[in-house]
């Protein structure tokens, strides 16, 4: 009898007790990661060619304490290489866990590498370390002060079955293809008479459901195994072991009725799903068409199939360009489903149980799973008496949604806005802003609450979009959206994608240029809308300041509004350029108004001293930002009264100054700001917009004038 210890992928060591159960293997012991056992001979070789869902057969070959490189060494060269290899072969060293003084698995591969490379030289020999294609490989396991020596009989993983030549974006592995199959084929009733892929990729889950039902050994494409360099192996014994499951497999595979349909929408990998069926001799019973899975016209011919199983992993990820993508695509797949014959069963891969609801079915079992490091769920629902538990259009958030929009596109329309908020966090559990912009929502979520769990706020992100794509006039296609932490300085205005498309967005007689995706602001701050109509009202052949300026909004109205000249100060050079096109969108000409690139904090000091003056000035200073003129940075309410200050010498002396701010908790001081000699009106609750009634604290506002 031989010690082994065979391995497998995180979640799966379960599975892979089960399939031993059907070996004459003893002394079997579960660990993470996978189990050790003892077997002869003719079952180690039957191990490396049945088992599904093992990554390696490795066989234990000694064991002792290793505390640092002196030790790893002695052990090394204290095993007699030469009972289990021959010194001419190449060779290779895996290495797994750390300890206090061997913390890298590199450097103790290498610490290994040369006690065996000591051992041989002591015989005159020297093998040829290889990393790629190595003849030997040694697998040395350190744990608790312990080092495990194996020899890896598999020689490279066992999911390299051999039969996939090429696959699409983001392939699932084989040994955990296997693992989902034996799950889902476990429990239905009976041998499926149809298995069914609809998003089949290179189609390795129907090809491993295949091999199950065609009792095809999954190792039998295999040419390359580590056993071959052990020395205790039996050519002979290995051919007879070959040859059963050969015969097996040409006896499963005549007496199969299963018929594998395999669909995608890319022409390219159903090629590599084909090649694939065929390298695994089963193309015979294989059958793959191009079609879309989230159409239901693409099951329509299936309407009269009996106990079919749809196996499938749809795209998520890397596959689809955002999560409201997948999100839309199982919506639309679970429709599409739901019109198979209520004798299916459907099992369905998933990044997560939120995106297995958004199938809209009834799950009778649910397993997790790991693809690499990701959790991933699998979800089995039997078709057979499912409701349509689907809709959202009566829920708390779709009728607040509801009520919302019919008053305030009505009213927009009217005002003469294009953009405008239509949900601000109006029920507790639903915490996110929904903006109009035209044809376009943009859905931006806030922070959850500490004591909120990650799946809760999850869950209820995806509530408010169902509820959003139910009850309101906008296609998936017209929606984006945005996860909006709470943020710290320049981080809320940090770019979040490169796709540079932008919109026109009209308010009142002013257009302006937004981008929805680009940034976590859209170039549009909303709640300012009556302050900046204010400014054109009162911007005529006045010289008027925006500082802070952004995209330059604020100057778009005092220029439309006749001012004699518009001076526009930000840091940013992206958002001074923007501004100049929305000074052109409106056609202004440039050439009357001014546009600086300055840090406003330096800009204001350095205008200290015998500077121009200005009749209106818009102060719209962020809540939190550095500055090297600062000790170490501005915070709004703390430095509010040293900016007022700066600003004072450029106001004209029957100057406005519009000083504002998005600090909810802002303090301001009438005592001070009159110490400072300005006279000063709240015009906070004037200056918010219908749209943001709700959020009285949106934004506050002052209107300064010399006392």
């Amino acid at each position: 009898m031989y010690d082994l210890f065979i391995t497998c992928a995180r979640g799966l060591e379960e599975l892979l007790a089960q399939e031993l159960e059907s070996f004459p293997v003893s002394d079997v012991r579960l660990t993470h990661g996978g189990l050790f056992c003892k077997a002869e001979k003719k079952e180690i070789y039957t191990l490396c060619l049945q088992l599904r869902t093992a990554s390696r057969v490795l066989l234990f070959i000694h064991e002792g304490e290793v505390h640092d490189r002196h030790s790893l060494l002695k052990q090394t060269q204290s095993i007699v290489w030469s009972q289990f290899v021959r010194g001419d072969e190449s060779f290779v060293v895996r290495f797994s866990g750390t300890s206090e003084t061997l913390r890298h698995t590199g450097f103790s591969s290498q610490v290994v590498k040369d006690g065996v490379l000591d051992f041989w030289r002591t015989k005159g020999l020297r093998p040829a370390v290889d990393k790629d294609e190595a003849g030997v490989t040694i697998a040395v396991q350190l744990s608790k002060g312990k080092a495990r020596f194996f020899l890896d009989l598999s020689g490279s993983g066992l999911h390299e079955r051999g039969y996939r030549k090429a696959t699409g974006a983001a392939p699932i592995r084989e040994t955990l293809a296997a693992a989902i199959a034996i799950r889902v084929l476990a429990l239905h009733p009976e041998t499926p008479k149809l298995v069914l892929d609809p998003c089949c990729g290179s189609g390795t889950l129907l090809v491993e459901t295949a091999m199950i039902l065609t009792n095809c050994a999954p190792g039998l494409l295999r040419n390359f195994w580590g056993f071959r360099s052990w020395l205790g192996h039996d050519e002979a014994l290995f051919s007879e072991v070959l040859a059963a499951a050969e015969q097996r497999f040409s006896e499963g595979l005549a007496a199969c009725e299963t018929q594998f349909i395999g669909q995608d929408i890319d022409p390219k990998v159903i090629n590599h799903a084909d090649q694939a069926a065929y390298a695994a001799g089963v193309d015979r019973l294989f059958n793959f068409t191009i079609a879309d899975a989230t159409q239901a016209d693409s099951f329509s011919q299936f309407a009269d199939a009996e106990n079919g199983l749809l196996l499938t992993n749809p795209p998520y990820g890397e596959r689809l360009e955002t999560p409201l993508a997948a999100r839309i695509f199982y919506r639309k797949f679970g429709s599409a489903v739901r019109t198979l014959p209520d004798s299916w069963t459907a099992a369905v891969l998933a990044p997560d149980d939120t995106m297995l609801k958004a199938i809209r079915l009834r799950s009778a079992k649910k397993y997790n799973f790991y693809s690499g490091p990701l959790a991933i769920k699998l979800g089995v629902f039997p078709l057979a008496n499912q409701e349509d538990f689907g809709a959202r259009d009566h829920t708390d958030i779709a009728n607040r949604l509801k009520k919302n929009w019919q008053q305030r596109h009505k009213w927009a329309k009217r005002q003469g806005v294009e953009a405008f908020r239509v949900y601000d966090a109006d029920l507790p559990d639903y915490n996110a802003a929904v903006d109009c912009y035209g044809e376009h929502l943009v859905i931006q979520e806030y922070a959850a609450p500490q004591d909120i769990p990650d799946h809760v706020a999850e869950g209820r992100w995806w509530d408010l979009i169902d509820a959003v794509l139910s009850v309101l006039p906008f296609t998936a296609d017209q929606l984006v959206t945005k996860q909006r932490r709470q943020q710290k300085g320049d981080a809320q205005y940090t770019r979040q994608a490169e796709q540079g498309e932008r919109l026109e967005s009209q308010e009142y007689n002013a257009r302006f240029w937004v981008n929805l995706t680009d940034y976590l602001d859209t170039g549009l701050f909303l709640d300012h809308r009556l302050v900046r109509k204010d400014i054109q009202k009162l911007s005529k052949d006045k010289r008027v300041l925006n500082l802070f300026a952004y995209t330059g909004t604020a100057s778009v109205h005092a220029a439309l509004g006749g001012a004699e000249h518009v001076t526009t100060v930000d840091m940013s050079r992206t958002y001074l350029n923007w501004a100049k096109d929305n000074f052109r969108l409106n056609h202004l000409t440039l050439d009357k108004h001014e546009f600086i690139q300055a840090d406003c904090l330096e800009w204001l000091q350095e205008m200290q001293e015998g500077g121009p003056q200005w009749d209106l000035i818009f102060l719209d200073p962020p809540t939190f930002s550095n500055s090297k003129r600062m000790e170490a940075s501005f915070d709004i309410q703390r430095d509010y009264l040293q900016l007022l200050e700066w600003v004072k010498p450029l106001l004209a002396p029957n100057g406005l100054l519009i000083f504002s701010t998005n600090k909810r908790r802002f303090k301001f001081s009438t005592d001070e700001a009159s110490n400072l000699g300005y006279s000063a009106v709240d015009r906070t609750q004037q200056s918010i917009p219908e749209d943001f009634k709700r959020q009285r604290l949106i934004h506050h506002c002052w209107y300064l004038s010399h006392a």
